[in-house]
């Protein structure tokens, strides 16, 4: 019995969007390095595992530990944190441990405290700005390779990319085009560096271009995370349908004001997070309500939406044509933003055969 907020999994859309994606990567002979932060579970991880992925993406060391238990081969792909040596020590000693730097800083403290073996990556920025460094920048990059090439402890890679300017994007036109420029980037480092580097890897991945685009030469590894639920930013940009959406939260009806055609649920920003669609035909939008069905969820009901979140409490607007179908005890079905961010608040998943799913 659903007496609180709870988010449902649908394990066949999941593994649908698994399949989907490992498919993908076979058909272009891609390494399928699937990023491992929106779902955050090793039974979902097990899932993977089932369509031969045997390499994984993380965000941070505490979930590359998480997942050492069940996984051999982890890519931190975050700008390393020297401060956490005595981790990265732990995690090279056990697992083929990749991380990803950008800095002559830290390769220099990684050569002097390293007590294992490790990979690394160049982050490169491929126009996102957030991370990495510019393509451009030969000086830089050669003085890093120098450095990891002086080094016992420490193994080139490869570049690693991430496009996240995509989730700007707003048609598949918009996609392709970031991802295009992407290709463009990597293919002149590739062409630089991979004579004195013949197993250099490129890697990129991000959800919205390895959902939609078809043209990935001179990749060799993919790393998409957020498609193996999906979400209503995602189907936005333009990365998926409403249908692979495999996620959605039960929210209790605590309250209804039918002056105002709106039904109050618990289900608030300490659930959903406060992530939001701008510009939507109803202005900002939270979250979308869907059918119900015995075991799962249907289409969006039209007009009904989450308008507004406050910590605990979360504001539906309702057509006045459905206002009285609803009553105080019920739950609406309501489909996250953004799942990424829903997923960690609330640390478990539920399935429609009464399994609780655990997570980091």
């Amino acid at each position: 019995m659903i007496t609180k907020p709870t988010l449902f999994i649908d394990k066949t859309k999941c593994k649908e969007n698994i399949q989907r994606m490992c498919s993908k990567a076979k058909t272009h002979q891609l390494e399928l390095r699937p990023h491992f932060k929106s779902h955050q579970s090793l039974e979902i991880g097990r899932w993977f595992k089932d369509f031969g992925v045997n390499k994984i993406t993380v965000s941070s060391l505490a979930m590359a530990d998480y997942f050492s238990s069940e996984w051999e081969d982890i890519t931190v792909a975050f700008p390393t944190n020297i401060l956490e040596i005595e981790t990265i020590n732990d995690l090279a000693g056990r697992i083929n441990l990749n991380l990803i730097v950008e800095a002559e800083d830290t390769l220099a403290f990684l050569s002097e405290n390293l007590t294992s073996t490790l990979g690394v990556f160049i982050k490169v920025d491929i126009g996102y700005h957030r991370t990495g460094v510019a393509p451009e920048n030969l000086a830089l990059i050669n003085q890093l390779l120098s450095q990891i090439d002086a080094s016992d402890k420490i193994q080139f890679k490869g570049f690693l990319g991430h496009a996240g300017h995509t989730y700007k994007c707003r048609t598949n036109e918009g996609i392709l085009e970031v991802h295009q420029k992407s290709l463009e980037i990597m293919a002149r480092l590739k062409n630089a560096y991979g004579e004195r580097y013949p197993g250099l890897i490129i890697s990129v991945g991000d959800t919205p271009s390895c959902s939609v685009a078809e043209n990935f030469e001179g990749v060799d590894e993919i790393r998409p995370g957020n498609f193996v639920f999906y979400d209503l930013a995602q189907n936005k940009i333009g990365s998926n349908d409403i249908s692979q959406i495999a996620v959605a939260m039960a929210c209790p009806v605590v309250a209804i004001h039918k002056d105002r055609l709106e039904i109050v649920v618990y289900g608030g920003g300490v659930h959903f997070s406060k992530d939001r669609l701008e510009g939507e035909k109803e202005g900002t939008v939270f979250g979308r309500v869907v059918e119900q069905s015995e075991r799962g969820w249907g289409d969006i009901i039209p007009g009904m939406y989450v308008k507004s979140l406050s910590q605990e409490h979360g504001i539906i607007s309702v057509p006045g044509s459905m206002i009285d179908q609803y009553k105080i005890g019920d739950c609406l079905m309501v489909l996250p933003v953004h799942i990424c961010m829903t997923a960690n608040l609330m640390k478990s998943y539920h399935t429609f055969d009464n399994e609780v799913i655990s997570r980091l």
